[in-house]
Order: structure tokens, then sequence, then C-alpha cells
């Protein structure tokens, strides 16, 4: 598997499971657009980790994701940089972890701007860069098993992330005649920050572990490992279709 001459761009690249799918891309030859909209610390500190790894190909682009403009700049920038767009990672993704009695309109648009509109305008603008080269493409946006089970007390993330199982489906169908594949790559629980709360309390680690067949979460590579595998010619013929990287926790008893 490799992704040698390839271009990447991955959004909300800076951090948690973005990082390590950055890290993942360029140690197969990728080069890549590490998108973010905070902490430009730390998106120099994974510039300079990957130059002194020896890997120069990587370039930080501050652009909010859930802003067209800025998408389009983001592409732009990509462009200018590397000559093209291969691979677009629809990464970013926020929650408010509020339920449908009590979710405010701005936390709403937060929500949905922010998981699915970044998705839709980054797959539209992306997939017209990749028809004006000629040569296809892949677009994996990072969904959810929250596409599918549903999560109580967290409903606009549900309802975002349901949002990119159809994108994925619909626009597949659309793009696959011009050689674009649509992916979405569904993780359950990821040792990431946004879990920070829950790994810190032993007896919800407890809950969530004994859910999980494989009896424990997933590190943020093991799901970059499955966008790498995804984006390169050995996923050739995976479209419109959600990969999901659960442990099995969809399939367990329910206990969540």
């Amino acid at each position: 598997m490799t992704l040698e001459g390839k271009v990447a761009i991955v959004t909300g690249g800076n951090s948690g499971i973005g990082k390590a799918i950055v890290l993942e891309l360029a140690a197969q030859g990728a080069s890549v657009v590490v998108d973010y909209v905070s902490h430009p610390e730390a998106t120099e500190a994974l510039e300079q980790q990957l130059a002194a790894l020896g890997d120069d190909k990587v370039i930080g682009v501050e652009a909010d994701v859930s802003k067209v403009a800025d998408l389009q700049r983001l592409i732009d920038k990509s462009v200018e940089a590397f000559g093209r767009v291969d691979i677009m990672v629809n990464n970013a993704g926020v929650e408010t972890r509020t339920d449908v009695l009590s979710t405010t309109e701005e936390q709403y648009d937060f929500v949905m701007n922010v998981n699915l509109k970044s998705a839709f305008f980054g797959t539209q603008i992306a997939a017209k860069q990749m028809i004006a080269q000629g040569d296809g493409g892949a677009i994996i946006t990072i969904s959810s098993v929250h596409e599918d089970w549903p999560m109580p007390g967290n409903t606009a993330y549900c309802l975002s992330k349901g949002g990119a199982k159809m994108l994925t489906r619909t626009a597949g169908q659309e793009l696959g005649p011009h050689g674009i594949r649509m992916i979405n790559v569904g993780p359950g629980a990821v040792a990431t920050p946004i879990n920070a709360a829950t790994m810190a309390d032993p007896e919800k680690m407890k809950t969530l572990d004994t859910a999980i067949p494989l009896g424990r979460m997933a590190q943020p590579e093991e799901i970059a490992g499955v966008v790498a595998f995804l984006a390169s010619d050995a996923g050739a013929y995976l479209n419109a279709t959600t990969v999901f990287v659960d442990g099995g926790l969809m399939h367990s008893s329910p206990g969540l």
C-alpha cells in the first residue's frame, strides 16, 4: 500500500483522529494539507514532527470549514502548493451533547455546519478539482457508528452523521462515473480528547469496555490505518458505503 505522488487534505487535522490520519497518510508517501481553525501551534508542531522524520511534504492551512469560501481557499492552497488534490478527508467534527428538547438553534447550527455542511461542500469543491484533473480520487468522511445507532442526549450530532451517511451513498452514485469514490469511516469509541471525561472516569470506562466485544476503545492510529487503506489502490473498489471501525460495538448487547 502506497500513496506516493498523491495529495491529501485532512480537515480538522491538527488533533485527535485528524492528526493520526495526517501522520499515516504522510508515512504512506502522500503530500498532506492540514486544515485547522484553532491552535496553530499544534499544526506547527505537527509540521516539525514530520520534518524531523525527513518528510517536508506537509503544510498547514487555517480555514473554517463551516464556510464555503474557506473550503474553496483550502482547495486552492492545496493546488498552489502541490499541484492537485487526490484525497479529501472530511474529518472536522463537533458535538454539543444535547437532546432534542434542549438543543438551541445556535448549537444545532454549530454542529450541522461543522459536521455536515463542511462535508457536503468539501466534497463538492474537491470533486470539481478532481474532475478537472481527469483521473478520479477518493473522498473519505469521518462519520460515526451514530450514523446508524441512536445516541439519546446527542441528537444534533446523530442527525449530522446520518446526513453524512446519505451524502456518501448519494454522491458516491453521482461521482462514481468520474472515478471518484465516496466512503465513510465510522469509528466507535476512540481514545481522543473529545472522550477525555469518559476516560477519566473508571466506572464509565468499565461500562464502555464491557459493551465493546474487543474490550477496549480504539486508538486514533487504528482509524488512520483504515483511512490510508481506503485512499490507496487497495481500496479501489469501495464506494458509496461506510466502513465501521468499532470493535463490534454496534452489534453488541445494549449497555451504553
